[in-house]
This record gives C-alpha cells, sequence and structure tokens, in this order.
C-alpha cells in the first residue's frame, strides 16, 4: 500500500567518544498510510491515533506531537507538519462518514 502523506522529523543522538561528547543528527521520515503511521522504528495503528499536533519553537523548528491510546510520543521536526496533520484528519472525517464511527 502507498503511503498518502509523509513527515521529515530528525534525532539527535550523543555518543561520546575520546572523552568528548558530540551530537549527531538523523535525518529520517515519517509515513502515514490509510491503516498505520509508520516511523523509523515504531508502526501505529490508525484506530490507536487519538490526535497529532505541533508547536513551535521558533524559527521553522517544533515538536510534533503523536498522540496514541498508548501514550504521547513527540517528534522533532523542520518543517510545519499542517499538511501532514491535515491529511490524517481528513482521512478520519472520511472514515466517519462512510462508517458512522470514528
Amino acid at each position: 500500500m502507498k503511503w498518502v502523506a509523509q513527515l521529515p522529523y530528525y534525532k539527535i543522538q550523543r555518543e561520546i567518544k575520546d572523552g568528548e561528547q558530540r551530537s549527531i543528527t538523523c535525518n529520517r521520515l515519517m509515513y502515514l498510510y490509510k491503516d498505520r503511521v509508520v516511523t523509523r522504528h515504531r508502526e501505529f495503528p490508525i484506530k490507536d491515533i487519538l490526535d497529532m499536533s505541533y508547536r513551535s519553537m521558533g524559527g521553522s523548528e517544533g515538536m510534533f506531537y503523536l498522540y496514541t491510546s498508548k501514550g504521547v510520543y513527540t517528534y522533532l521536526v523542520e518543517c510545519d507538519p499542517e499538511s501532514f496533520i491535515h491529511t490524517f484528519k481528513e482521512q478520519q472525517m472520511n472514515k466517519i462518514e462512510r462508517t458512522g464511527r470514528p
């Protein structure tokens, strides 16, 4: 199945080498499918996703929040995820219209 939206995010990994701490930025992608959201290390079934939101941290960076029935997951983003969130919410509305249930 092809994804319907994608969102670039990044993770900062810290490592100590030769007594020095270094930060390494790892760029990743999150994919929204009709039935799930997939990140590099996790997969969330759509039925478990309650909501999504975004909070800017100044400039173009911010925190993307994925609210699930198992907790809240946060992801660092460098762009506004409005399109990703809109696509998710549009899918949810279409499902409710078709089935009468969220």
